[in-house]
């Protein structure tokens, strides 16, 4: 049996979100390493140091078209439907609570009883309002440089650039490294969580990971309504091969930029 978690709008949001993050960060990687042989490799494919440029930016405008869009779906979601407090990303006291409860399990203590959400998904869904503003403003001034010194200071310019690399750098790495770990390398997930693609988890798993969200949907009486059969082999099929190329694109680029590090002149 699975448990639906979440909506084809939600789905939607992520996938996109997830493709334009990737071409962003292999056009961004080639462009900063085009020095070396790795980065011309990168680049190569997609037109170059200015082609990658090109796509940069286009794709750069699709991110802040689809963040404005999902904060306008976050405020209807807000006026036209009343969210029971474990159904919103709002951070909340007991989150804090629960990642020192987390940390004592890790230790030998007693697992906290989890919600919809984990604090980990909360800080994860909040990281890309403060990513995307920081990527965003500073993205909008290198996009054109002639209209933005109309403006400000030639230096800001400069200051702009290295805010975006070190924002970029510090994005890819936590949704690389820590977001991919924490999402499919936990025993409930391995290897891959399937939820975000196919839209359900297992109600099992969830039960053993998320026992408050699960009781609090049997006291209500919701339960039996969002439930459903395994989702098909073909379905589960393609999630693994969108999850996990994503993943080895991750992994292959946080590798390929470490090792080539200090060939780029900064």
């Amino acid at each position: 049996m699975r448990i639906v978690r979440f909506t084809p709008t939600q789905k939607l949001f992520h996938i996109l979100l997830m493709c334009s993050f990737l071409v962003q960060a292999v056009t961004g990687t080639a462009r900063m390493y085009i020095e070396t042989a790795w980065g011309k490799m990168l680049a190569q494919p997609l037109g170059g140091y200015e082609g990658c440029l090109v796509i940069h930016k286009y794709i750069g405008l699709f991110m802040l078209f689809l963040f404005v869009c999902h904060i306008a779906y976050v405020l209807f979601i807000s006026f036209t439907k009343k969210l029971h407090a474990g159904d919103t990303l709002w951070m909340q006291g007991r989150d804090l609570k629960q990642f020192f409860s987390h940390l004592r399990w890790m230790f030998g203590g007693k697992a906290p009883s989890f919600e919809r959400w984990g604090y980990w998904e909360k800080f994860d869904y909040w990281a890309v309002f403060w990513g995307m503003t920081i990527l965003g403003i500073t993205g909008l001034m290198l996009y054109s440089p002639l209209e933005t010194t109309a403006l400000f200071e030639g230096w800001t310019l400069n200051v702009a650039l290295w805010i975006h690399r070190i924002e970029a750098g510090l994005a890819m790495l936590h949704v690389f490294i820590i977001h991919f770990a924490v999402a499919h390398l936990r025993r409930h997930n391995f290897p891959m969580d399937q939820s975000m693609f196919a839209g359900d988890a297992n109600l099992k798993l969830t039960i053993e990971e998320r026992p408050a969200w699960i009781s609090r949907l049997v006291v209500s009486g919701k339960l039996e309504g969002m439930t459903s059969e395994d989702v098909p082999v073909t379905r589960r099929a393609l999630s693994y091969v969108i999850g996990l190329s994503a993943v080895a694109i991750g992994i292959y680029l946080v590798v390929g930029g470490l090792m080539n590090f200090y060939q780029v002149s900064w």
